[in-house]
C-alpha cells in the first residue's frame, strides 16, 4: 500500500484568483528541467529560468572547459583563485558536507570519478577503458583539499586537485529556480532538474504538489511507494542503478567512496532525504549511500536528517528510515 509523506509546516497562503498552471522545460547538466508554476498573469517565465542554470553550468560544470570550475581545475599550484559567489557558495557547503560526513563527500574527488570513468574524460562506455587497479585508484585520491578565503571569496589551488559538484550542483540549480521564481512572485511551483524536486504552495485546486518518491526497478522484491506533498519541501535521491558498468560479470556503480577510492559494495541501493533545500537533499543523500546504513543511518540521527534507506539484501530490497522521516510519514 502507498503511503503518504507530508510536511510539519502548511502555509495557508492561496494562489492568486483565476491562476492557472504554466509548464516550463528544457535541458541543463545532462538532463531535463520542468517547472510548473501557478500564474495569473501572462509572464512567460522560460527565458529566465533557463538563464538560471545557464549560469550555474557556466561557474560549476566539470564538462565544460571554458567554466569557472574549468579554469580553477587548470590553476598552477598554490595559486588562489577569486571564485563567482555561488560557485564559492556551493563548494563551501560541499567541503562542509565532506568535513561532516568523514570525507564520504568530497567535492575535491575529480580526478577519482574520471578514473574510473564517470566524468567527462576517460569514460567508462569509451574504446580503451580499464577499470583501475587499487593501487591506481588510491593514487587518484585527494592528498590535500581546497582551502577557501572567505574575505577574498578566493580557493586556493593545492596543486593538481579536480574539482566535481556533481553531488550538489544538481540540487543548487533547483533551489536556484525556486528563489528566482519566489523573486518573480510565484509562491506555488513545482520545480525538477533530473528528479530532484522543491516544491512551494498549492495548485489552483487548493492541492499541494503530489509527486511519488522514486523507486529501483532492477531489483527483486517489493519497494513500496511512498507519495510525497512537496509543500515547502525539496527531495532528491542517490542510487547505484543510475549509472554503472559491468566487467568480468562484476558490477560497479558511479557512486564512489572518496575515502577507499572504490565504488560502493555495501549493499545500499538508494538514499532518498527530505528537506528545505535541494542543494542539501542532493549533497546528503550521497554522502549517507556511501557511508553505508550504519554508519549513514547514524549519521541522518545524530544531523536530524529525514532520510530513506534502501538495501539490497536476502530475499529482495529492505527499507530502514531514520525517526526524522518516518515523523513525516507520521504527520499523515
Amino acid at each position: 500500500m502507498r503511503r503518504v509523506l507530508l510536511p510539519h509546516q502548511i502555509a495557508s497562503e492561496a494562489p492568486p484568483a483565476g491562476a492557472t498552471i504554466r509548464d516550463y522545460r528544457g535541458t541543463s547538466m545532462g538532463t531535463s528541467w520542468s517547472v510548473r508554476a501557478v500564474q495569473a498573469g501572462p509572464e512567460d517565465f522560460q527565458a529566465g529560468l533557463q538563464g538560471q542554470l545557464d549560469e550555474v553550468v557556466a561557474q560549476m560544470s566539470h564538462w565544460e572547459a571554458a567554466s569557472d570550475l574549468g579554469r580553477f581545475n587548470r590553476a598552477p599550484a598554490g595559486t588562489w583563485q577569486q571564485l563567482p559567489a555561488p560557485f564559492y557558495e556551493v563548494l563551501a557547503y560541499a567541503l562542509d558536507v565532506c568535513r561532516q560526513s568523514g570525507g564520504a563527500c568530497d567535492p575535491c574527488a575529480g580526478a577519482l570519478v574520471n578514473l574510473w570513468g564517470f566524468g567527462p574524460v576517460n569514460r567508462y562506455d569509451q574504446p580503451g577503458f580499464s577499470t583501475p587497479t587499487p593501487q591506481q585508484a588510491l593514487a587518484a585520491l585527494p592528498v590535500q583539499r581546497v582551502l577557501l578565503d572567505p574575505a577574498s571569496r578566493s580557493a586556493l589551488q593545492p596543486g593538481g586537485v579536480q574539482l566535481d559538484l556533481s553531488a550538489v550542483a544538481k540540487g543548487y540549480g533547483v533551489d536556484c529556480l525556486a528563489h528566482w521564481l519566489a523573486a518573480q512572485g510565484c509562491h506555488h511551483y513545482l520545480v525538477e532538474v533530473g528528479g530532484e524536486l522543491r516544491g512551494a504552495g498549492v495548485k489552483p485546486d487548493g492541492q499541494p504538489w503530489w509527486v511519488a518518491l522514486e523507486q529501483i526497478v532492477d531489483a527483486p522484491g517489493k519497494d513500496d511507494g511512498i507519495v510525497a506533498a512537496l509543500h515547502g519541501l525539496a527531495v532528491a535521491t542517490s542510487g547505484d542503478y543510475r549509472r554503472f558498468f559491468f566487467n568480468d560479470a562484476r558490477r560497479y556503480p558511479h557512486t564512489l567512496d572518496p575515502r577507499s577510492g572504490a565504488p560502493i559494495e555495501h549493499g545500499v541501493a538508494s538514499v532518498t532525504v527530505v528537506a528545505a533545500s535541494c542543494m542539501a537533499c542532493d549533497a546528503w543523500s550521497t554522502a549517507l549511500t556511501v557511508l553505508g546504513l550504519d554508519a549513514g543511518l547514524a549519521m541522518a540521527e545524530a544531523r536530524g536528517i529525514a532520510a530513506r534507506f534502501v538495501v539490497r539484501g536476502a530475499g529482495g530490497l529492505h527499507e530502514h528510515l531514520s525517526s526524522h522521516f518516518r515523523a513525516l510519514l507520521d504527520a499523515a
